[in-house]
């Protein structure tokens, strides 16, 4: 039968039509790129929101807010205080893990561990605002979370490779019912990040195994009672990369998981994973990334069909809601610094001025040094994209002998590269390539130049970090370049992720020398 033209218009609009009412567009993977790991998600009304681990970076916990769970801004952090996140001397993958955010009548919680004090848990009816001091609790572990039913208020945490329910106070911290064991996982090591939801009248316990690394994995149980007995999902894992259909995937460890359901009943699972580079290494830290999930009634939920996620996920979505991108060039014109920067630790804040110069960033330095166990003056964002350019202008003032500033690639104190504008006993400036790898600190290249102030460079590939300067503003010239593998997780071990921080650094903590950046520049390869 030949089709005629008025046949093809229909079959054309009906197609069209169909693809645009299922919003069959698809999304990329990460959601959220670079080191925000330990995702945990809440909706209230119509709004996502999302939290991640911060580790030893201040201020703590970033919160994203998104209406269709791909498109995510940044709209503050949950932790911006010092009496609520207290940083002094934190080690390295310190601090921050695991934060888990529920929303229940109008109210906003967030539950957490600060490894060097315990759990707490911090409130607001505002999310972008400003959050309560923390309420200590008693139960020792990490990864804790709640669950909300009947104006009672539930905590799951894991000590000792098992997890234990509780009911508690969630505004006052009170233990009103004793710690009751429930599940130990599938016989994966360190069983933890536990979630309760229920749904068709059971209560299903959602944790990770395996530990954050290649063989994480997602694993699901449930019961009739909130305190058990538990039953296992016989398909366990429900979300695992470490099997042979995602051995080249270029997400791996997958892990970490929550779950949330949209306005139209879909169901969403976001989890973090990694993505290797030069090899088996990764340097982003651990990213976010998101996953549909069917989960009929009295059934077991399943994530993405086979329980592998991608980094093009051809799916239904949600209707497209995005929002306005971090802004990828900086001129330092606000009075202050935008929600993508961050501390080590908690900063000396009269380190850092906006207003002294207008357009410009002044860092004042400390005798604390980038490989010290505490707060240099340091402000860096996190590396998100494998291929980037980043590059400052700087100029020293009043500089002293032995003075430096400069831009570092940081993974931690142990491992970092550094540019940077020295002052020499001689009255002259030295441009220096400089590595710090564990034990081994080394010059690899020095140059002499004529004043100080200078524009630095620093580009980012698969395996290499090239350096370099220009004293014009307008043509570089390379000094070097590093690779990248001595900067990974798998080298350095630890929870975090690479930093490109502007730093400064003196002899002595009674110097005048400061140092003015004039412009930050952060540009992915497919930006340029």
């Amino acid at each position: 039968m030949q089709m005629t033209v008025k046949n093809l218009l229909f079959v054309f609009l009906f197609v069209t039509s169909t693809c645009l009412a299922s919003n069959f567009s698809g999304y990329k993977n990460p959601i959220i790129s670079g080191f925000h790991p330990d995702p945990s998600i809440c909706k209230a009304g119509e709004d996502f929101y999302l939290v991640t681990s911060s580790f030893e970076y201040f201020p703590g916990v970033p919160l994203f807010h998104s209406k269709d769970l791909i498109h995510w801004e940044q709209i503050g952090h949950c932790l911006t205080r010092t009496s609520q996140l207290p940083l002094d001397k934190c080690g390295v993958s310190g601090g921050i893990y695991a934060p888990t955010i529920r929303f229940y009548k109008g109210i906003f919680y967030l539950i957490t561990t600060n490894v060097s004090r315990g759990n707490f848990i911090v409130h607001t009816k505002d999310p972008a605002g400003d959050w309560s001091e923390p309420v200590w609790l008693q139960q020792p572990g990490i990864d804790p979370s709640l669950y909300f039913e009947d104006d009672k208020c539930y905590l799951t945490v894991n000590p000792n490779n098992t997890i234990y329910v509780s009911e508690i106070n969630p505004l006052t911290g009170q233990q009103i019912t004793t710690n009751k064991a429930i599940w130990t996982g599938t016989g994966g090591r360190y069983p933890e990040a536990p979630h309760i939801y229920k749904k068709d009248g059971w209560y299903y316990l959602m944790i990770s195994e395996g530990g954050t690394e290649y063989g994480h994995k997602v694993t699901i149980a449930r019961s009739k009672n909130i305190d058990g007995p538990y039953e296992s999902n016989p398909a366990n894992p429900i979300l695992t990369h470490s099997n042979v259909n995602a051995q080249w995937n270029p997400i791996q460890g997958t892990g970490h998981a929550d779950l949330i359901q949209a306005d139209d009943n879909s169901w969403w699972m976001v989890c973090l994973g990694f993505r290797p580079q030069s090899g088996s290494h990764h340097l982003l830290g651990r990213e976010t990334f998101l996953a549909p999930v069917t989960w009929d009634t009295n059934a077991w939920p399943v994530v993405n069909g086979n329980g592998t996620i991608y980094t093009t996920m051809n799916v239904p979505t949600l209707p497209s809601k995005p929002v306005k991108e971090v802004p990828y060039k900086i001129d330092f014109s606000e009075k202050k610094l935008g929600l993508e920067w961050n501390y080590l630790r908690n900063p000396k804040e009269q380190n850092y001025t906006l207003t002294e110069r207008p357009g410009c960033l002044r860092l004042k330095p400390t005798s604390v040094k980038l490989d010290d166990i505490d707060s240099p003056t340091f402000v860096g964002r996190r590396q998100e994209h494998f291929n980037f350019t980043a590059t400052t202008s700087l100029e020293m003032f009043y500089a002293q002998n032995g003075d430096e500033s400069g831009i570092t690639v940081l993974m931690n104190n142990n491992l970092h590269y550094d540019l940077v504008l020295r002052k020499e006993p001689n009255g002259e400036y030295k441009i220096l390539l400089r590595y710090r790898l564990g034990e081994m600190t080394h010059i690899a290249k020095e140059i002499n130049i004529p004043k100080e102030k200078v524009e630095f460079q620093v580009k980012g590939e698969s395996n290499y970090y090239s350096f370099a300067y220009s004293l014009d503003g307008k043509s570089y010239n390379t000094i070097g370049k590093m690779d990248v593998r001595f900067l990974s997780s798998e080298t350095a071990g630890g929870f975090t992720g690479i930093y490109l921080g502007l730093f400064s650094t003196s002899e002595s903590n009674i110097s005048k020398t400061y140092t003015d950046f004039d412009n930050f520049t952060y540009l992915p390869d497919n930006k340029q």
